[in-house]
């Protein structure tokens, strides 16, 4: 049975005009400062990069924890080399007890060239406990499912909460510059629209400015967050492959994407196919 998806994530990410850029596995929160933090900052090439972890020492324990069951995995592992051995390029990863259960990936680089050249990752200091919705975050939720009844640790949780951080870093290696700047310009102009024309989405005004957009802000949004739930699926499965309640959690990893992001359904199938055949024995 198809689940819609309920309205009000869609206000949200209008009201908040620039949340596809700054995921978080909990509530979403917006902050005057975060339009800020989406407009490219350009800096010279960077010549000493690679990954500078800026994590305060009462958060440090917890923090290597995760980090360790991040890279027990070869996905983890290529993931993290890519750029700490990448010295043209700065990846900050910091904590804050403001994200609480999620985590936040923005403050882009870009060096004169037009090449992407940093990005900040903040994690939450709890994010081996909360669990993301169904809708947008298929993978991450379906932890959920197990934590009761397997030995689903909280360090799981937060690794995986991790890969979907790398996964926007990745994403946004691919993406094109001016076309980040134009979705930033274009989004508080689209926002203001919407909200004087009785939320109306198909206003000839929305309709070019998506196009000029390449969608619009809930489409570019679940777009990056879907891409990034790839990422940590690609860890999930390396991670738990042999366990017992895999079969469990990628049934409802299945579920989640049949129930709300079956348009995204073949991004998904490039990790594996669903049922996964042991799952069919």
């Amino acid at each position: 049975m198809k689940i819609f998806r309920p309205f009000s994530p869609f206000l949200l990410v209008l009201f908040c005009s620039v949340l596809f850029f700054n995921v978080r596995a909990e509530p979403f929160r917006c902050s005057s400062g975060d339009l800020d933090n989406l407009k490219p900052t350009i800096v010279p090439t960077p010549t000493n990069g690679g990954i500078r972890e800026e994590i305060a020492d009462k958060y440090l324990e917890k923090y290597n924890r995760w980090k360790e069951e991040l890279l027990s995995t070869e996905y983890g592992r290529q993931q993290w080399e890519l750029y700490a051995g990448n010295k043209n390029f700065i990846l900050t990863i910091t904590m804050s007890d403001k994200r609480g259960h999620g985590a936040g990936t923005d403050k882009y680089l870009w060096d004169e060239e037009g090449r992407f050249v940093g990005a900040t990752i903040t994690l939450g200091t709890k994010i081996e406990k909360g669990f993301p919705d169904p809708i947008y975050y298929p993978v991450m939720n379906s932890l959920s499912i197990g934590m009761d009844k397997y030995p689903i640790g909280g360090e799981l949780l937060a690794a995986t909460k991790m890969a979907h951080e790398f996964g926007h870093v990745n994403q946004t290696a691919k993406a094109n510059r001016e076309l980040l700047q134009t979705q930033s310009k274009l989004v508080p102009e689209y926002v203001a629209i919407f909200l004087k024309n009785g939320r109306n989405t198909q206003d000839k005004e929305l309709l070019k400015l998506a196009e000029k957009m390449g969608g619009t802000p809930v489409e570019i949004w679940e777009n990056r967050e879907y891409w990034s739930e790839v990422s940590a699926m690609a860890y999930l499965k390396e991670k738990i492959g042999k366990e017992n309640y895999y079969c469990t959690v990628f049934s409802k990893i299945q579920y989640n994407i049949e129930s709300y992001a079956k348009p995204y359904e073949g991004r998904f199938e490039s990790i594996g196919e669903f049922p996964d055949a042991a799952c069919r024995k």
